[in-house]
């Protein structure tokens, strides 16, 4: 075997040769080992050789990156859970529309902000006020967010005074803000709304919604929800802030069924 064919050899065998060679030592007459391992280097340290590897590397990297979106579009896919219940959490729209999306949220989520920022409006002004939504908002605060319980409790004193809509125009101003969750905004956004602040300022501390929004977010771990936001529409589970296409999507599906 001469040695410009044992370099175009795959280096497998040039590695079996490489052993055969240790075997055998220089007594053969043929190649000794330090004539193969001369060649193995020269192979391994050659362009066609890096080239290989490099697109062995990509090749797998490839593959694992395809896999792992594969994975990811599996787990994000919509699920249809049975059983989601509004609760008697504040709503928007007809009560009677064909379709109902629950939002499992947290006032302090960024993810949620965006969704209140990005897609809400769009729902609002498409599904919501058109009559084909009814869109309810339950809290899901995460315990590592330590002011998103304090802002969920006084969410629902500010509905306590009024009535679903002043819920939802504190709820706005919460997401307007989420650096200033505290108990001095919260008596000022009371005080914009026009609520008695010293009968708000009472129902902070007295938790009396404590016990509401620990069942929302027993519902929503029972339902599967494990961050935020998270959606049901019609029972199907949509997990994260999705785009508004996301969104239309399974809205129309559920219209087209009613």
């Amino acid at each position: 075997m001469t040695r410009t064919k044992l370099v175009s050899i795959p280096l497998g065998i040039a590695t079996l040769l490489l052993l055969a060679a240790c075997n055998t030592g220089s007594s053969g007459g043929g190649l000794t080992e330090a004539d193969v391992r001369e060649i193995v280097n020269e192979e391994l340290s050659s362009d066609s050789f890096n080239a290989k590897v490099e697109e062995g590397i990509n090749a797998f990297v490839a593959k694992n990156e395809e896999e792992q979106r594969v994975a990811a579009e599996e787990a994000n896919k919509p699920q249809l859970v049975e059983g989601v219940s509004v609760d008697d959490d504040a709503f928007k729209g007809d009560a009677n529309a064909p379709v109902t999306i629950v939002e499992f949220s947290d006032y302090e989520c960024p993810f949620c902000e965006r969704h209140v920022t990005e897609v809400y409006p769009k729902l609002l002004e498409n599904y919501v006020d058109t009559g084909k939504v009814k869109y309810v908002f339950r809290d899901f605060p995460l315990s590592f967010h330590p002011d998103a319980f304090p802002a969920a409790v006084a969410a629902n004193c500010a509905r306590d005074q009024g009535d679903d809509a002043t819920y939802f125009a504190f709820h706005d101003k919460l997401f307007g803000d989420q650096k200033a969750l505290n108990a001095e905004s919260f008596t000022k956004y009371a005080s914009e709304l026009n609520l008695d602040t010293a009968e708000f300022e009472t129902c902070l501390t007295s938790g009396k919604f404590d016990e509401e929004i620990q069942q929302d977010i027993a519902d929503g771990t029972k339902y599967g929800v494990s961050g935020t936001p998270g959606f049901f529409i019609n029972g199907w589970f949509i997990k994260g802030a999705f785009p508004y296409e996301a969104f239309e999507t399974l809205i129309e599906q559920e219209l087209a069924k009613s």
